[in-house]
């Protein structure tokens, strides 16, 4: 299986369904994982932030989450297959979960988006659900990794936003045990309702940032506007480099 290299970060060439059973074959596996899903606006925060350029070196899969990421790789000679966004991976991840028997601990979101989706996927799929924390979570509190250590779930899905979900992952690996734990962003208020989700018509358009722009602007206009036009310079420079330094197979265990 191949990568593609978008400046700093590299990107696995996987399909959606390549990606769930990427998911799989590491909590499989019982040595737990790290799982992120890069943007535009993470290539273009990896440029910057060393911190996050390691957490992104160590991660055991790194899927394409934003069409614009897909149409670039065209350019570079990788063609990603298809958009891989944590976002859309939850559900299905949650349903294969409950025909697993996985134990999954939900970790972030709005106040009460973790448990509604706890108790929707109870009740719909069987999903054992091993804690939950949502709301304001202290990043900073110890007792909180241990509390996830102790609940010991194959899964432990984290709705911090970028670059915290990834930040904190990787610092806590170890402490996580036999976990994979995959950032998804604002999935769990998506699927919770607390939070409105793009039309599909303009996911597959590439035009999902345009409708968050619209909801928060305040929020947002800094990042969308302002850092990720330099997305487009970090392309330009991937693209001149020698196509042996941005392609190139995977040895990671949870990609094979």
């Amino acid at each position: 299986m191949n990568r593609i290299r978008f400046g700093n970060l590299w990107v696995d060439s996987l399909t959606f369904a390549g990606a769930l059973d990427g998911i799989e074959r590491l909590i499989e596996a019982g040595k737990g994982g790290m799982v992120f899903t890069p943007n535009v606006d993470h290539v273009v925060q990896a440029e910057t932030s060393p911190a996050f350029r390691d957490a992104y070196a160590r991660a055991d899969l790194s899927l394409a989450d934003g069409q614009p990421i897909v149409w670039a790789s065209r350019l570079l000679g990788g063609a990603l297959p298809e958009k891989v966004s944590g976002a859309d991976l939850v559900e299905p991840l949650l349903e294969r979960a409950g025909r697993r028997g996985w134990r999954v601990f939900l970790l972030g979101g709005m106040p009460g988006s973790a448990r509604a989706v706890a108790e929707r996927f109870a009740a719909a799929h069987g999903v054992r659900i091993a804690g939950l924390e949502d709301g304001r979570v202290d990043l900073a509190d110890e007792a909180l990794v241990g509390r996830i250590a102790q609940a010991r779930p194959h899964l432990l899905l984290v709705a911090l936003g970028a670059p915290k979900q990834e930040l904190w992952i990787a610092a806590h690996r170890a402490r996580l045990g036999p976990a994979v734990a995959l950032g998804v962003g604002a999935a769990l208020d998506f699927l919770a309702g607390a939070v409105p989700r793009a039309p599909r018509w303009m996911r597959r358009a590439g035009l999902e940032w345009l409708y968050r722009l619209a909801r928060e602007p305040r929020r947002l206009a800094g990042r969308y506007l302002r850092d990720d036009p330099r997305f487009l310079a970090v392309l330009l420079r991937t693209w001149k480099s020698p196509s042996a330094t941005r392609l190139r197979g995977s040895d990671r265990s949870g990609a094979r």
